[in-house]
């Protein structure tokens, strides 16, 4: 099971991915493919909006979301057109903003950066099972 959305890195971008998730992990369920508790379709929403909200504002341009079903996770990946490659920074707890990249590591245990012909994609999984059993 699998689903993509294309955007156009304007504002609106961030809630249109996060509803794409949304309706996606909403069809993994209707369709008996997999249970997904309410707390994991809650990090799934933020790990888009994090991934999709720094392609808007470090990028610009189009950018895009693939969900798919992978046994008991949902990869995310997000492409851009910047050749850069998404990173941690170092721990600042007095830092204000920048902390998006560590809240998609913490939430799915890191994350992947691939170069494309025409930028990058970030690669993360998500388990579908409860945060209480990961």
């Amino acid at each position: 099971m699998r689903v993509s959305g294309t955007y156009d890195g304007g504002s609106g971008s961030i809630a249109e991915a996060r509803r794409l998730a949304t309706v996606f992990l909403g069809r993994v369920v209707t369709e008996g493919a997999a249970p997904v508790p309410a707390d994991v379709v809650g990090i799934a929403q933020l790990v888009v909006s994090e991934l999709v909200t720094n392609a808007v504002k470090h990028v610009g341009g189009p950018c895009g979301v693939d969900l798919e079903l992978v046994g008991d996770a949902v990869e995310i990946g997000v492409w851009d057109r910047s050749s850069q490659p998404a990173t941690v920074m170092d721990h600042d707890p007095a830092r204000i903003g920048r902390h998006g990249m560590e809240i998609v590591a913490a939430l799915c245990g890191g994350f992947e950066v691939h170069l494309t012909p025409t930028g990058k994609r970030v690669t993360v999984r998500l388990s579908l099972r409860p945060a209480s059993g990961r």
